[in-house]
């Protein structure tokens, strides 16, 4: 479950409506679904939502979701409350989700987390004063591969240790656009090693002859 879920320890707005542009977003989502199971688009309507209310769901936009789609509201908040994705009181401009599960902390999740709390001088689930950061532990962001890695906004960043995460942080801080990706040179999810197999392409593989 995610941290963010305290919405009873959060100033609650009386009322929730999609703006004309979510809308039409919405109806975009909704059309990908027969007419009997507009309820599957529950995860794509409450980030929308979300992305409309500056990053975080209060009670009124998710009844406003149920109300939408027609569902019961009990069960757009069990989605709400089960997925880190969602969060139920205000973050700051960044947030900073650092992945811990298995691979990660095999990779060295702990020293990540350690160096986030440092550099913004937070722990998890706290936000910094000037409002700019949110530190948040989170499980499996799908690029185990990578690891260990975090999330900030809609940007992944990956192969991290200490010095990388705080220098992202740091360019972050300055208003800059940190690189995202790898953070240690390799392209995509190529061996960190290097090519370890077809090295060397034949000449068939060329177009030569057989």
């Amino acid at each position: 479950m995610s941290e963010q879920t305290d919405a009873g320890a959060v100033e609650q707005p009386a009322t929730f409506a999609f703006t004309e542009e979510t809308r039409k977003a919405a109806e975009a989502v909704c059309a990908k679904y027969p007419a009997d199971r507009q309820d599957s688009a529950v995860m794509p309507l409450l980030d929308l939502a979300q992305r409309q209310n500056d990053g975080w769901l209060p009670r009124a936009a998710m009844d406003y979701v149920a109300e939408y789609l027609d569902m019961p509201a009990i069960q757009v908040y069990e989605v709400a409350t089960f997925y880190t994705m969602y969060n139920l009181k205000p973050v700051g401009k960044h947030h900073v989700q650092v992945c811990t599960n298995l691979p990660c902390w095999l990779r060295g999740s702990d020293a990540v987390m350690k160096a986030c709390s440092k550099n913004l001088g937070v722990g998890k689930g706290q936000t910094t004063e000037d409002g700019m950061f949110t530190l948040s532990e989170v499980e499996c962001l799908g690029a185990c591969v990578n690891a260990p890695m975090m999330q900030i906004g809609d940007d992944y960043y990956e192969d991290l240790d200490a010095d990388s995460t705080a220098r992202i942080l740091d360019e972050l801080k300055a208003g800059d656009t940190p690189k995202t990706g790898s953070q240690a040179g390799r392209t995509s999810s190529e061996p960190a090693g290097g090519l370890t197999s077809l090295t060397d392409l034949g000449s068939s593989a060329k177009g030569g002859d057989a």
